[in-house]
């Protein structure tokens, strides 16, 4: 558990829910900028409030309720009280909720959530017990509560995901954009270059960027090392290394983007998913070794 005071966070996976992320998290100060995830949200409150910026709103979950965001979907996060807020969350990826939607409800297409908060105490105290089960290491627990929350979720607050088609000049402008910045993430050009190659204006490829995308072009890169780090730190390379490869300037830059998207720091993000490579090399920054004791953990897991 990596915290420093009265923030600290878990995130980890367990093998025997594959593609799915876990969280344990309680934060007071903390706050998400605008980003992205490549899997499901569902994340439920256990005390405090938290406020997301989604859909061009502010949005509030309270104790008992879930905040659900669908893959691909910027948003952002904070206290909406001063004490903070504590909260569990599961990351199922795109292909298994596809799958329980496919059989277990009638949406046709790419089910999604509807609606970003959804007040219902009985779908959150899943998500709590999907965790417990987890870290228990109650494989059968675990995927049993995990497919009846989803299921649920789905049925109270899903349906077809909207197709997002590219057909306007500006939204192939933004596609053409994002797949150079893909590709030069270590080394992008500049706005001005990189409209000069697309031939359009910055302005114009920054408007297009922002339509299509949710975010300036810039945010976006950002968003995209880190997943791309996720990614790294998962395989095993250091984070001294991933922090070069992904185009941060040293590993500070790196801890500090990763903590304010990810939630934790890279070296604790690595340790809990069981893939470190040994000491994490080079400078540190926001706490990125700091852990919680063996006791302070089993206080955190009995609180979920």
């Amino acid at each position: 558990m990596a915290g420093t005071g009265k923030e600290r966070a878990r995130h980890w996976q367990y093998a025997e829910l594959p593609g799915v992320d876990l969280l344990r998290a309680s934060y007071i100060e903390k706050i998400f900028v605008r980003h992205t995830h490549e899997n499901f949200v569902i994340a439920a409150i256990a005390e405090g409030v938290e406020v997301f910026h989604h859909g061009g709103a502010d949005q509030y979950a309270g104790p008992g309720a879930l905040a659900l965001v669908n893959p691909d979907t910027p948003h952002t996060g904070r206290a909406g009280v001063p004490e903070g807020w504590r909260y569990g969350a599961v990351y199922p990826s795109p292909e298994l909720v596809a799958e329980i939607a496919a059989e277990t409800t009638s949406i046709r297409g790419t089910p999604g959530f509807t609606s970003p908060v959804l007040d219902d105490a009985y779908a959150a105290g899943l998500v709590h017990q999907v965790l417990r089960a987890a870290d228990e290491g109650n494989a059968l627990a675990a995927d049993t509560l995990l497919r009846v929350a989803v299921t649920r979720l789905l049925r109270l607050n899903g349906g077809p995901m909207p197709q997002r088609e590219v057909r306007s000049a500006g939204a192939r402008t933004a596609a053409r954009a994002r797949a150079v910045l893909e590709e030069c993430m270590a080394e992008p050009p500049t706005l001005e270059r990189l409209a000069g190659d697309l031939g359009a204006s910055p302005f114009a490829v920054l408007r297009a960027f922002r339509e299509a995308y949710g975010m300036p072009p810039h945010t976006w890169l950002t968003d995209a090392r880190v997943r791309r780090a996720r990614r790294l730190l998962d395989a095993g390379t250091a984070p001294a290394e991933v922090a070069v490869a992904v185009g941060f300037t040293d590993q500070p830059h790196l801890n500090r983007h990763f903590t304010r998207i990810v939630g934790v720091p890279p070296g604790a993000y690595q340790r809990e998913r069981g893939s470190d490579p040994g000491p994490v090399l080079g400078g540190t920054l926001g706490g990125e070794d700091g852990r919680v004791g063996t006791g302070a953990r089993k206080n955190m897991d009995a609180d979920t």
